[in-house]
């Protein structure tokens, strides 16, 4: 376990992102969202992220509901706030916004003081628990400066109350998250895309700062939203379908990878795990397959040799961290539920 930087909040080397069982793209049924949840448990994944924008609040029911019964002092929970949900009548889905579920609810951007605690309450009651262990401000792309000035207060002083226990900032880009670590006292940032096989542009500017200011990294979007996971023809990058240049760099790293007796998935998630900065990666699952062959993805061990080649072959930057040893994750049993 590692700590996200000076909080104690302890989180697992591989994490669970709770977005695919807010029924991302398509359905998950609730056995399948119990089961995945359940597979990472088994598989010693401890931290899990979710978000009020994931299915509408769907996601946080169904985390919550699956975590029930489990020791809560055994694993983190993680929740966002900038985007309340407003009930809505107006039917149809939520399809244009990723989620395949009813539009029950608006999302309204706030990132205003009042707003972060009317979210964190709202997520709390869709989870089921007392408290979460951290919050992040979630996309505050074009709501930075209200974000510094308002939403990061309001996140600070619940720090000082003891009603969470880390903040941070969670984006699909550098440039923001690397202002945040300079001019505020985050504890950690979630990195979504921007340090893979793919794209380092966090190794520019935001790990460095990350590095020497204490703050500790989660990595997102490893496997750059499907293209690292199985680059095919109609793969998507960045939830959208994928270049074909990327395609073809994504095609050549699979074959190095095969011909070095490994797979493209385990160089995929032990790339962002090396840099010393990063305290978990964050592997989005929809099913208990899914997470389990994540887990013996990111435990297996990738040669020393196939990271050689990616940096002959000018794949990856020299300045980039290399793996070596695989972490662990323990396997344990599932508790039985608690009654009630």
């Amino acid at each position: 376990m590692n700590a996200l930087g000076a909080s104690g909040v302890p989180v697992s080397a591989l994490s669970f992102g709770a977005a695919g069982i807010g029924n991302l793209y398509a359905e998950v049924t609730e056995e399948q969202a119990y089961e995945a949840v359940a597979a990472a448990w088994t598989s010693g994944i401890r931290y899990f992220d979710t978000a009020p924008h994931y299915g509408l609040g769907l996601s946080e029911r169904r985390l919550g509901a699956a975590l029930r019964g489990l020791p809560r002092s055994r694993y983190t929970v993680s929740t966002k706030v900038g985007r309340l949900l407003e009930p809505v009548d107006t039917g149809g889905d939520d399809l244009a916004d990723g989620f395949a579920v009813p539009a029950t609810h608006r999302r309204v951007w706030d990132f205003s003081a009042d707003g972060v605690r009317r979210s964190l309450d709202a997520s709390l009651e869709r989870l089921g628990l007392d408290h979460v262990d951290v919050v992040y401000l979630h996309d505050p792309d074009d709501h930075g400066e209200q974000a510094l000035r308002e939403a990061f207060p309001a996140l600070a002083d619940l720090r000082s109350q003891g009603v969470v226990r880390a903040i941070g900032v969670g984006m699909n880009q550098t440039r923001m998250l690397a202002r945040f670590v300079r001019e505020t006292d985050v504890d950690v940032v979630l990195c979504a895309g921007r340090y893979s096989l793919l794209d380092q542009e966090a190794l520019t500017e935001l790990l460095p700062a990350a590095q020497a200011r204490s703050v500790s990294v989660v990595i997102g979007g490893a496997f750059n939203s499907g293209l690292l996971a199985d680059p095919v023809q109609g793969a998507t990058y960045d939830y959208a379908p994928a270049p074909s240049a990327l395609l073809d760099r994504a095609l050549r790293l699979k074959e190095i990878a095969a011909r070095h007796g490994t797979t493209l998935r385990a160089a995929a998630l032990a790339f962002p795990a090396a840099h010393p900065a990063v305290a978990s990666v964050l592997a989005g699952a929809r099913t208990a397959a899914e997470v389990r062959d994540c887990a013996e993805q990111f435990t297996a061990e990738v040669p020393t040799a196939f990271w050689a080649e990616l940096r002959t072959e000018g794949l990856l930057p020299a300045t980039a961290p290399l793996p070596g040893t695989p972490p662990l994750l323990p396997t344990v049993p599932l508790p039985a539920p608690e009654d009630g």
